[in-house]
């Protein structure tokens, strides 16, 4: 009786190991599954804890010093330099729009707008939006954040940020959000839309510029940023059309680290 205890003990022990080993692996199947994909979005699995787990040119995700968004404390920020040092040169443009399932994002249809940084030229490629913003003041969001992403001729990026709040509704904006994409979609749109992008610009332009990222994989750092202090206004109806489509697609603020912000004043 005793030999038969023993036995029984031991293929119960046994089935409840083969269990257990089942769960973990079916575990690590929906894990790998994510990851292999190497897509990734601001949820569970694929969000932003786990970007640099989704594909091997991703890790500065987690391992870069230098990474946006960040939460500019405002008593904190101590350097300062005249504004006339950047130039924002912009004119009316036709942009194409598209849903790339992360943003809305209008791509340029031509080089003629500018950003030049201490002489150097970065040509306008795209602009986009995320909701809530990704940066902070004080550590405040506002309601959305506008991006316009900007390159030289040597592939470094330099990008605007806005910040977006409930106010009236942005006529500059509105042909192209009366379409905005509800559904992910192909590249090179037909549809194009003038935009007034100097106009679109806060009227103060005070900024705060410092070395970032990207703030979506691969996360690339060595990107220049200036974020205005002034917000621009959209309706509520505008920012919830937004949200309607694209609910969340922010990324934490990261660690500032030993970088310096400076503020350039008008």
């Amino acid at each position: 009786m005793k030999k038969l205890g023993y036995l029984f003990f031991a293929v119960s022990i046994n089935l409840t190991l083969a269990a257990c080993a089942d769960q973990t692996k079916e575990e690590n199947e929906v894990r790998t599954t994510s990851a292999d994909e190497s897509d990734w979005s601001y949820e569970e699995l694929t969000g932003p804890e786990y970007w640099d787990e989704l594909d091997p040119g991703n890790l500065a995700c987690a391992n870069g010093s230098e990474q946006s968004p960040i939460n500019v404390e405002l008593p904190q920020v101590k350097a300062e330099k005249k504004l006339n040092e950047n130039e924002i040169y912009y004119e009316p443009t036709e942009f194409t729009v598209e849903n790339n399932g992360h943003t809305i994002q209008a791509n340029a249809t031509t080089d003629s707008n500018l950003l030049v940084i201490e002489g150097n030229e970065y040509k306008l490629l795209q602009f986009h939006f995320h909701t809530p913003s990704e940066h902070q003041f004080n550590s405040q969001n506002f309601d959305m954040e506008l991006h316009l992403v900007h390159s030289d001729k040597n592939g470094n990026l330099a990008v605007l940020g806005i910040m977006i709040q409930n106010g009236k509704k942005n006529e500059l904006l509105a042909g192209m959000w009366n379409e905005l994409p509800k559904e992910e979609s192909i590249k090179d749109i037909s549809e194009k839309y003038l935009i007034d992008l100097k106009a679109l610009l806060p009227k103060n332009q005070t900024s705060y510029e410092y070395e970032g990222s990207l703030t979506t994989p691969p996360c690339t750092e060595e990107v220049k940023w200036m974020v205005f202090e002034q917000p621009i206004e959209m309706s509520r109806a505008q920012i919830q059309a937004f949200q309607k489509i694209i609910p969340h697609n922010r990324r934490p603020v990261q660690p500032i680290n030993e970088r310096e912000i400076i503020k350039n004043k008008e």
